[in-house]
């Protein structure tokens, strides 16, 4: 069989992203969305995005990133979960739904693994998606395999994200998606490099993500951001989460502190930090690049690989029986105790 050059995979792995199917799934009092790209027979992604966010707004970045879309595509098939009320085209839920607490959030994600049959899953969450990921792989050990989570929230909401809660509540109550809100949230979301100044025009993905935050129902991210907000603090947990996990956060993210507290908890043989410069929280969106290599050598330690050939590779099972003791070290990650910090150019990171 003939090589395929890396344009021809991320041409096949791009019609396959494009290509998703949409399911709703019947949790509790609530619907939820879930896209699926990818082969079902192949093991499972899980993603989760940040408030007020879909996998539009929070991974299309990472997935459009050809050396990534051909990583993740060519070894996974891809569940991507949204919030109650963030898939695209939602419609208002109705005010007799009570606010679903962050426990019942992670117990959605158990229902739709049950739904689609599926064991053991890899997950990918970012922010909030990632504090949800994280609470879900608590509860229910066996059913994660690894976790990937991009500038993670593990704490109660400190005083500064209080207030700044207590801002977007209520204009979201009063107002709904204005321009006000949307500033807050693409301060959440974006370093201000991308975000623009008076002298620099904010970039084309602070663009689209205004478009795309004017079709969320105010109502609906209202219930996110008051689960979120009600969160209790995670980190007494985290040293008993044996999952291996590789946590990506950018130099500005308001919430970069408390991804260092959080890899500070976690267990040092099973878990990496990326840093990456010059970036807000959503690194999947603004410099996915930044992700690939780190990836790829995580994903080694399950027997995973970039392929060389897209068609007719083998399949590789996502199962800890495939990892050997020496895969489970930083080092044979890629990665160092200490945090890396990466810098992106215009050439692909080796």
């Amino acid at each position: 069989m003939a090589d395929l050059s890396v344009d021809s995979v991320c041409l096949d792995v791009e019609t396959i992203y494009l290509g998703g199917k949409e399911h709703i799934v019947r949790t509790g009092t609530v619907s939820v969305s879930v896209i699926i790209y990818g082969d079902p027979e192949k093991p499972a992604l899980i993603t989760y995005p940040d408030l007020a966010l879909n996998h539009v707004s929070c991974f299309q970045g990472l997935f459009f990133c050809p050396e990534a879309a051909a990583l993740l595509l060519h070894n996974f098939c891809v569940y991507h979960i949204s919030p109650p009320g963030h898939e695209l085209g939602a419609a208002a839920i109705s005010e007799g739904y009570p606010v679903p607490s962050v426990d019942d959030l992670a117990d959605q994600i158990l229902e739709v693994l049950n739904y689609f049959r599926l064991g053991a899953v890899m997950c990918m969450g970012v922010m909030a998606g990632a504090y949800i990921l994280t609470l879900f792989a608590m509860k229910y050990r066996e059913r994660v395999v690894g976790l990937i989570l991009v500038s993670p929230l593990c704490k109660a909401p400190s005083w500064t994200e209080w207030l700044c809660n207590k801002v977007m509540s209520n204009l979201l109550y009063y107002y709904g998606m204005c321009g006000l809100l949307k500033e807050c949230l693409l301060y959440r979301y974006y370093s201000k490099e991308v975000r623009g100044n008076a002298e620099v025009p904010e970039s084309d993905i602070v663009q689209a993500c205004r478009r795309l935050l004017d079709e969320r129902q105010s109502a609906n991210v209202l219930r996110f951001l008051q689960a979120i907000d009600r969160r209790p603090d995670l980190t007494d947990g985290l040293r008993k989460l044996k999952c291996r996990t590789l946590i990506f956060v950018g130099d500005s993210s308001p919430f970069h502190s408390e991804s260092l507290d959080m890899i500070a908890k976690l267990d040092k043989r099973y878990s990496a930090l990326v840093e990456v410069l010059d970036c807000g929280s959503i690194v999947t969106e603004e410099q996915p690049q930044a992700m690939l290599t780190s990836m790829e050598y995580f994903l080694m330690g399950y027997g995973l690989h970039m392929p060389s050939q897209y068609s007719g590779s083998p399949r590789s099972p996502l199962s800890p029986t495939c990892i050997s003791p020496e895969l489970l070290s930083p080092e044979s990650m890629g990665l160092k105790l200490k945090p890396i910090k990466t810098r992106v150019t215009s050439q692909r990171l080796h």
